[in-house]
């Protein structure tokens, strides 16, 4: 599957546990699903079996599911190897942003902290959490409510972000991720 669904948008993903543990994790089953509301979901998978606690909730996860809130942060070129940092498979205790270098912002609807270097926040409150099973590496979905958007203002124009200026990255298989920068238009029919 993740050699033929590319190229994945990706979601680093910052949540806060009930103690004020922050997380920050990417995901690369990310998407939109519908402007009224404004709805996104992500799927962090339970542990693959060849890691340590298979089968186990990621802290992420563990996180949306005791606080019912998370944000979405724009991976940008510039960020991307900071964001490969944060998938490093770490204690709960262990605080991602130092890790990689980046910047918590505080958040204004939910205290999840957002990502300062990310060109493009979304604040949401989670709105259903689906399990699609219970094995190691058994998908699950968690969709939220976009709450609150923050986009840089140099990237709007005519209430559209500009995706050169976004520069947003992507996820293909095993190690490889992709830029945006080679794109195309194709005008919709009617």
């Amino acid at each position: 599957m993740v050699g033929i669904i590319v190229p994945r948008p990706i979601a680093l993903v910052s949540t806060v546990d009930a103690a004020g543990n922050v997380n920050l994790a990417p995901f690369s089953f990310f998407a939109g699903v519908g402007a009224a509301p404004p709805t996104v979901l992500f799927c962090p998978a339970l542990r693959p079996g060849n890691e340590d606690r298979a089968g186990e909730r990621k802290d992420t996860l563990r996180n949306v599911e005791e606080t019912r809130e998370f944000v979405v942060n724009v991976v940008s070129d510039a960020i991307a190897a900071q964001t490969n940092m944060t998938a490093a498979n770490v204690a709960p205790e262990v605080d991602e942003f130092k890790l990689s270098g980046l910047t918590p912002l505080k958040s204004e609807a939910v205290m999840a902290p957002r990502v300062a270097e990310s060109p493009a926040q979304m604040e949401c409150r989670v709105t259903q959490i689906i399990y699609t099973g219970d094995k190691p590496a058994s998908g699950v979905v968690v969709l939220g409510e976009v709450v609150r958007f923050h986009v840089r203002e140099d990237l709007i124009e005519d209430f559209r972000v500009d995706p050169a200026g976004l520069d947003a990255v992507g996820r293909m298989a095993g190690n490889t991720w992709v830029r945006t920068r080679d794109r195309i238009e194709l005008i919709r029919p009617k």
